[in-house]
């Protein structure tokens, strides 16, 4: 079974922050769920490269747009890589196979009667890449006028190529009430229904106040907007005017996955967009919220933007990884500070896991010879803890379709509790003693419920979960859901036990 998830196509006017990472990562650990769990996935990434705000970017450093662009973009993919987010393909609104197939899309949409030209005049952000109503601005007592996004606004009037949203209204409602998945969290579902409801005008979908665009065909006076442009990518990159190719099993997307800033062009114009083309809609489009640091919002000028990388240089990527999607619940925003990422990685990662996997791993090496024990009659508490790991997969399969990654991990938690109670209830390190053949059985089922752990957590902490599994003696080949049916063989030879999550300490001053 096919499954397709995208980032949005990150936008190049300045380099990645911790809120790109954050996108990348949580779609990385959807992406390798779903690997984990058998489906043929395609991770779809990428920059989005176009309009004004990126050639007045280019120009404030002295580039011309394009060399501007391969910089920045260059930035991007070396984000993701050093978060070792498993995409697929990154896509580029500048590669010629993006512009091809959003050239096609626009030609599509002309010739079905959806776009007309016109002109349009109005309030238009440039940060934003958006036009607002009069009633959505807000008035200073200077007499500015800014965006509810904060963007100062300038009074726009060109003669624009539109599109037919009106015409889609009813259509969008009548989707919207047919597929109640279709956007979530269910707030921003609520959201996008009442702006629907609110009445939709026709969309300016070109510009012809500046060049950095594609050109519209048949009217290169124009360029399109950066809007149309920027999300056809999600099937421009499945080969997009050819449906015949390999990769449009893939379409219709069963994941877009996006910031709450840039909800409405994908659950309101893209979906209105394909089907003017005739295209299947996206199956879900999720809508995760915003990082402030240390309670204010990131701003370049006050100089609080966290650099991904430079977290993952001082703390690790495993750490950073995990706190990000552990900290708040996935789809509403978050407040990152260092203090509490030092408390996940020592209370969360080296207390919990690390030393539940550290304890038994090494009674296992010092009293059974590193061997593997076979598994005993079970009790009552061995069969209560390992019930409650063989149903780990299926419950990370529901948090994971929800997008709801924080329950997820506390789901895991519970599991990594009940272990940590149990090993010190029946403390196999005194049965050495009275019991042997019992600490065997009991230092199994620890064994047993910790390669469920790693397992179900790698899409998570992929570095560190190969590591514990490992030292488990799990076989490279069988780490994925299916394989946890089938048992590790008694006497496997374990590696001597390292620590996975060694205790963050401050260096003094």
């Amino acid at each position: 079974m096919q499954f397709y998830v995208t980032t949005p196509i990150f936008y190049v006017n300045g380099s990645p922050h911790i809120g790109h990472a954050y996108t990348a990562i949580a779609a990385d650990v959807i992406a390798r769920f779903h690997r984990l769990d058998g489906r043929d996935v395609h991770f779809l990434s990428g920059t989005d490269e176009h309009g004004q705000k990126v050639e007045k970017a280019a120009r404030d450093v002295g580039l011309e747009p394009q060399a501007f662009t391969d910089r920045v973009s260059a930035e991007f993919r070396t984000m993701l890589a050093r978060l070792e987010v498993s995409n697929d393909d990154f896509i580029r609104t500048t590669e010629p196979r993006h512009k091809q197939g959003a050239t096609a899309l626009w030609t599509q949409l002309a010739a079905n009667g959806d776009i007309y030209l016109g002109h349009y005049e109005g309030w238009y952000a440039v940060r934003d890449e958006d036009f607002y109503a009069e009633a959505d601005l807000t008035t200073h007592p200077d007499g500015t006028r800014t965006a509810p996004t904060g963007a100062p606004v300038e009074w726009v009037r060109e003669p624009n190529y539109l599109f037919r949203l009106s015409a889609f209204q009813d259509r969008l409602l009548a989707h919207y009430e047919t597929c109640p998945d279709f956007v979530g969290p269910a707030g921003k579902r609520n959201e996008m229904i009442s702006f629907i409801r609110g009445g939709l005008h026709d969309l300016s979908v070109s510009r012809s106040s500046f060049r950095w665009g594609i050109p519209v065909p048949g009217d290169s006076d124009h360029v399109m907007y950066v809007w149309l442009d920027a999300l056809a990518n999600y099937v421009t990159a499945l080969g997009y005017p050819d449906r015949t190719g390999p990769l449009w099993r893939f379409w219709p997307a069963d994941l877009h996955l996006v910031g709450k800033d840039i909800q409405r062009f994908h659950a309101v114009y893209w979906p209105a967009f394909l089907m003017a083309a005739g295209l299947p809609v996206p199956r879900r489009i999720f809508a995760h919220g915003w990082w402030t640091i240390e309670g204010a919002k990131m701003s370049k000028s006050v100089g609080n933007v966290v650099d991904p990388l430079a977290l993952v240089d001082t703390y690790g990527l495993d750490p950073v990884r995990y706190f990000l999607l552990r900290e708040v619940p996935f789809g509403g925003d978050g407040d990152f500070s260092a203090r509490a990422l030092v408390g996940r990685m020592n209370v969360d990662l080296a207390n919990d896991l690390g030393n539940l996997a550290q304890r038994s791993l090494s009674l296992i090496a010092k009293n059974l010879s590193g061997l593997l024990p076979e598994p005993g009659p079970p009790s009552e508490e061995d069969r209560a803890l390992l019930g409650m790991a063989a149903a780990l997969p299926a419950r990370l399969r529901e948090h994971v379709g929800r997008q709801a990654l924080g329950d997820a991990l506390e789901e895991t938690w519970r599991v990594i509790r009940a272990a940590n109670a149990y090993i010190d209830h029946q403390a196999p390190w005194a049965l050495r003693r009275t019991d042997p053949a019992r600490m065997a059985a009991v230092l199994r089922v620890l064994a047993d419920t910790i390669r469920v752990v790693a397992t179900v957590l790698q899409p998570f902490m992929p570095g560190s979960m190969a590591r514990m599994l490992d030292q488990l003696g799990v076989p490279e080949g069988e780490r994925d859901l299916s394989a946890l049916d089938r048992p590790l063989a008694a006497a496997t030879a374990l590696p001597p036990p390292q620590g996975v999550f060694p205790r963050w300490v401050e260096e003094a001053a």
